[in-house]
């Protein structure tokens, strides 16, 4: 079991439920040092104090609220602990709500809450399966690393789940980011339905972090003194190429078709109409009149080729 990261309790009305905060999440990046590249000696960064410029240690080190210039309040952890709220030592639930009504954008850190104690296994349960029957989320406050947090208590695989979560206003508003009304049409709208249901999976577990894998190759690669792994081709588009949108959807959907197993009907490419913007005037139309021109024309030079075949073929017959 990994090492609990913080110790408290559920506060479930007037139940208390002991509990151990485990990380539900490993870090599998691959992290650098940072180095003098003239000699790979190690560069560390030095904690130094900015009024007698010596190196300061750690135990030295506290924290501090700047109330105003040249003016520091000290802050010790002990008088943080001691705060008089009701989430200092607990994860208070406060409601109980749909889980499709969470914005997952809300969502931080994950953490898993194991019962500490036996004391704790019988309401650790209730409290569990309370969860799953009701298929909703419990909406908790707790007090960590110094501040007040936002919290989701979820169940998986039998164990409570706590997530952190950003308050109200800590989450920013799109409304800026959103493009210009466009309009789609319903083929197109049918069409990416389509490659969605194509490509819908159930299980996410088989995708791997191609970049790490990348990256520890090229680690290898030189600690062994081997020549780099080659460039994969990148199949991307040029940037500012023009795109017929629904063809490129039916060749998705055509690629997402092959890629399992099936061989049904191609997919049948629509092609846009271009805007007026775009749009190239196609060559005038031979009318009626311009195409009796040109078979008189062609009708007046057969004609007189044939006369000239006539003339020589008079003159052959009179010179014999």
């Amino acid at each position: 079991m990994p090492r609990p990261l913080w110790a408290g309790a559920i506060s479930f009305g007037l139940v208390t439920i002991p509990v151990k905060v485990v990380s539900a999440t490993e870090d599998h990046d691959v992290h650098f040092h940072r180095v003098h590249l003239a000699d790979m000696g190690r560069v560390r960064t030095r904690k130094v104090c900015e009024l007698d410029d010596q190196v300061v240690s750690q135990d030295e080190i506290g924290k501090g609220y700047e109330i105003a210039k040249d003016q520091t309040v000290p802050v010790t952890d002990e008088e943080l602990e001691q705060m008089p709220l009701p989430t200092a030592k607990a994860i208070e639930i406060a409601a109980f709500t749909d889980a499709d009504s969470i914005d997952p954008v809300r969502i931080s850190d994950s953490y898993y809450l194991a019962a500490d104690g036996q004391v704790a296994a019988k309401p650790y349960a209730l409290l569990r399966k309370a969860l799953e029957r009701s298929s909703k989320v419990a909406v908790a406050k707790f007090a960590w690393h110094g501040r007040e947090r936002l919290g989701l208590l979820r169940v998986r695989e039998g164990a409570i789940v706590l997530h952190s979560m950003k308050w109200p206003d800590e989450v920013r508003s799109p409304e800026s980011l959103a493009p210009r009304e466009v309009e789609v049409g319903e083929d197109e709208i049918e069409q990416a339905l389509q490659l969605a249901d194509r490509m819908t999976i159930e299980d996410l577990s088989g995708f791997r972090d191609e970049y790490r894998q990348a990256l520890e190759g090229i680690i290898a690669a030189k600690a062994e003194g081997k020549p780099l792994p080659a460039q994969a081709e990148d199949g991307k588009q040029e940037q500012g190429e023009v795109v017929d949108l629904m063809a490129a959807l039916n060749a998705s959907v055509a690629a997402a078709k092959e890629s399992r197993g099936e061989h049904g009907e191609d997919a049948t490419v629509h092609k846009m109409r271009p805007s007026k913007k775009t749009a190239r005037k196609a060559p005038a139309k031979k009318t009626a009149s311009s195409k009796s021109a040109a078979a008189k024309k062609t009708s007046g030079r057969s004609s007189t080729a044939a006369k000239k075949t006539t003339k020589k073929a008079a003159k052959k017959r009179s010179a014999s």
